[in-house]
């Protein structure tokens, strides 16, 4: 209209905009009111952030996340544990639309049941969905007093899970559909159970081994032994082969902790830790000292031993030259 108008066009192209609005000139306000009205084309045709798409979309609920803790003995098999989780549900009055059903609807005041609005500025005409009703053309007379309007409601739940043999400290276990419930039609979120598993007195784990220190006397270490030990609910009967050294392991195959994926057992590992008495009898070391002489135990043999390290680093040496030869 501007430009097609000769006394507009020079007005505009000598003092601007300022100057058709001092002429008398309407078409906007404000330079802002075109972009008010362009946003509000994009909003309806491009779904950017109009009000009502915002509430009327479904909408999945949000994700929930606990920490559990387990002993160490609970993960040698299945475990079955009851949780009392507090979160949101949806609203069994009104069934999650936030509306008293019982008290009806109405006409929409706002498009007067047509669902859309009808925007007029200028020569722009838009027509978009009514911001009250979501385009419904209807309206509840008055939110539900049980969720206040909310469509859902804050409550205790209890669930049983199943804990998964062989699971790991810092697992994390998902339940479908348990978190908090969707909007306007859209999924549960899930619940998330992040495991800790408490330190054991005598034990740790090392993949699926079991890891234990064995304290075992000199005598029993030189001559060899029997002993019994407490293992989860069991007793087991433990050989000490005879000579036994300081950090050597026994291995007692499949009392381990089961695979998670494939349930297959690994190990209880014990490494052995000699004890040797700090002080004994004059008879005791008479005892002893005899024994040192009948086996020929001399005091020179007590020596340094070569570094192990260097020790294999010269035997690679040896093997590098064998194979590649003098570089």
């Amino acid at each position: 209209e501007v430009l097609s108008d000769p006394e507009k066009r020079a007005i505009y192209d000598a003092y601007g905009y300022s100057g058709l609005k001092s002429s008398g000139y309407r078409g906007f306000e404000d330079i802002s009111d075109i972009f008010k009205t362009f946003s509000d084309i994009f909003e309806e045709f491009f779904d950017f952030s109009f009000e009502e798409k915002v509430h009327t979309r479904p909408r999945d609920g949000a994700d929930l996340s606990y920490e559990i803790v387990l002993d160490f003995e609970d993960i040698f098999q299945d475990k079955k544990l009851k949780l009392e989780i507090e979160k949101f549900e949806v609203c069994d009055f009104c069934k999650g639309l936030g509306y008293d059903p019982e008290k009806g609807v109405k006409i929409c005041e706002v498009c007067k049941g047509t669902g859309r609005v009808t925007y007029t500025e200028g020569f722009f005409r838009i027509s978009y969905t009514c911001p009250d009703c979501k385009g419904k053309g209807k309206a509840y007379i008055a939110h539900c007093e049980k969720c206040k309007g909310s469509g859902k409601v804050w409550r205790k739940k209890e669930l049983e899970v199943v804990i998964p043999a062989g699971i790991e400290d810092g697992s994390i276990l998902r339940i479908p559909r348990e978190g908090e419930p969707g909007l306007f039609g859209g999924k549960p979120g899930d619940l998330f159970l992040r495991v800790k598993i408490k330190p054991h007195r005598y034990f740790y784990r090392e993949k699926n081994d079991v890891i234990g220190q064995l304290k075992i006397n000199f005598i029993s270490a030189i001559l060899g032994d029997k002993i019994k030990i407490s293992y989860f609910g069991e007793e087991l009967e433990i050989q000490i082969p005879p000579g036994i050294q300081p950090g050597e392991e026994i291995i007692i195959e499949g009392k381990g902790l089961p695979d998670i994926k494939t349930g297959k057992k690994g190990n209880l590992i014990l490494k052995a830790q000699i004890e040797i008495p700090k002080k004994l009898s004059k008879e005791g070391e008479k005892l002893l000292r005899k024994f040192a002489e009948i086996e020929g135990i001399k005091n020179f043999e007590n020596e340094l031993l070569s570094n192990p390290k260097v020790s294999k680093n010269k035997k690679n040496k040896f093997w590098e030259k064998f194979i590649f030869g003098n570089k």
